[in-house]
């Protein structure tokens, strides 16, 4: 099996309101994938989904069974962050990793006691004793000492400075990632995990706007930097979007050859974050 995640026509309502409309993709083994979307997109309700939180219309399958149905088989091999760490705060850091070994099959005290060893965290310390960054330096340490085979992260470094954000990135590519896992990590925090990335996916009003490899996007997007009858001409060739900048007209085109707006201005690949503007501009419009 190389897809992981599969869904088909996945929608989820809460009364009125719509938050996942007829959603349809598949997420491969060995993938890093960037779920990006405003507050409100859908995010959270796709993530509780696949984690078997919520139930939904539609197809499902994570790791070939039913997440709702099968949530505890699932879990031997999923493991989740959230965008707080929610760790009993009486409780002291042996005690955790005791009550981790006693219930989880895949848990290794070997790995847990070696990545602990790069932090200032004491095995004596309770957690209410621990900074929010040794909160999720904990966490990470714990989840990657699960053999799991799917890792999911809602905004893991919320609220974090750029240091603990670096290394939290550092240490999940360095010590977890093998080819063999996959990641599905959420943020807002765009420019620091494009990098990471394998894939990306956009949501937004409950709808997936793009799904691509992150290779694929210079050969599908492209960004054009221009102005006055250059610009009105590019704009014939229907941009997804436009704004300004300095003066001048920035177009995102999607599925235009580079050569035949080389014409009329300055050509690049756009950033995910402005391709992320564009595609929900664009949408929305």
């Amino acid at each position: 099996m190389t897809n992981l995640v599969s869904a088909r026509n996945v929608s989820k309502s809460f009364g009125q309101l719509r938050a996942v409309d007829n959603v349809s993709f598949d997420i491969e083994k060995g993938r890093i994938l960037g779920l990006i979307g405003p507050n409100g997109a859908g995010k959270t309700t796709l993530l509780k989904a696949v984690l078997g939180l919520t139930d939904c219309d539609g197809e499902l399958l994570v790791l070939g069974i039913d997440p709702f149905r099968d949530r505890r088989q699932l879990m031997k091999d999923v493991c989740f962050i959230a965008d707080v760490a929610v760790l009993p705060r009486w409780i002291r850091v042996h005690q955790l990793l005791d009550f981790v070994a006693a219930t989880h099959p895949g848990f290794s005290r070997e790995r847990v006691n070696k990545f602990l060893a790069e932090t200032r965290i004491r095995k004596t310390a309770k957690v209410r004793e621990l900074s929010k960054g040794m909160i999720t330096q904990l966490h990470l340490a714990i989840i990657m000492s699960i053999d799991a085979k799917l890792l999911v992260l809602d905004e893991p470094t919320l609220g974090l400075d750029i240091i603990f954000r670096k290394e939290f990135y550092a240490n999940l590519l360095g010590d977890y990632f093998d080819g063999e896992r996959t990641i599905l990590i959420t943020t807002h925090q765009v420019e620091e995990i494009e990098q990471l990335l394998t894939d990306i996916m956009f949501i937004d009003q409950g709808r997936i706007l793009l799904h691509s490899p992150m290779e694929d996007l210079a050969d599908r997007f492209v960004q054009l930097i221009t102005s006055g009858s250059h610009a009105d001409a590019a704009r014939k060739l229907g941009p997804i979007s436009e704004s300004s900048l300095f003066g001048k007209s920035v177009l995102t085109f999607e599925g235009v050859d580079r050569t035949r707006l080389q014409p009329f201005g300055e050509m690049h690949t756009p950033t995910v974050a402005d391709l992320f503007v564009a595609k929900v501009k664009g949408a929305r419009a």
